[in-house]
């Protein structure tokens, strides 16, 4: 994986996060701040990068298709220089039978934001709990290994958080840091955000007493 360093970007950099519902926070977190929110915290105040602008564009129930489709509505238009992209959780509902247009999506993505001048940053998606839908249940974990093929064939950055939720977990349902059977709790969202920070060796949120 590329060596992503934050202290290369110029001041006044523009981060996108694009995704599904996990990526856009909703109602799961009760109130409590997203895995976004919290990258968005260490880099704006922690990390003293001010005039740094980071723009959420995750939308509920969407797949790699529904991203291509809005591509310039929702990365294209703002020029990042830097495009995160989370998909996977609803794309695995699709089985089997949906891997090979999710790499193909993906890739597309990856090839269309590199084309913009942005560093890309692919997240694999978290694991799920015995309860969620058959197909995302069974088939999460190669959706999740497409993420990472695709990072390594075009030198993206790579935060795998479903290697980390599974090493953590070693075979457990992960359900204190699940909300419901496929999104993450409050708890959930800051173990991803520190994983992202981790991974693009941005530190760890800071502690507060």
């Amino acid at each position: 994986m590329p060596s992503f360093e934050h202290t290369a970007l110029a001041a006044g950099t523009t981060w996108v996060f694009a995704g599904d519902s996990i990526t856009q926070g909703v109602y799961h977190t009760h109130g409590a701040r997203s895995w976004v929110e919290l990258v968005h915290e260490r880099i704006r105040w922690e990390l003293d990068r001010l005039q740094d602008i980071v723009i959420n564009s995750g939308v509920s129930g969407w797949r790699v298709s529904d991203v291509r489709a809005s591509f310039e509505h929702l990365i294209g238009r703002f020029a990042p220089e830097v495009v995160s992209i989370s998909l996977g959780t609803n794309d695995a509902k699709a089985g089997a039978d949906g891997l090979a247009e999710f790499r193909r999506g993906l890739t597309d993505l990856v090839r269309r934001s590199a084309d913009l001048g942005a560093l890309v940053v692919l997240h694999t998606p978290v694991l799920t709990t015995s309860d969620a839908p058959a197909n995302r249940r069974t088939c999460l974990p190669a959706y999740a290994e497409q993420v990472r093929a695709v990072a390594g064939e075009q030198s993206s950055f790579l935060v795998d958080h479903e290697a980390y939720w599974r090493e953590h977990f070693d075979g457990a349902a992960p359900i204190p840091w699940m909300d419901d059977h496929s999104h993450p709790n409050a708890v959930g969202h800051r173990e991803m955000a520190n994983t992202a920070l981790r991974a693009l060796g941005l530190g760890e949120l800071t502690e507060r007493p």
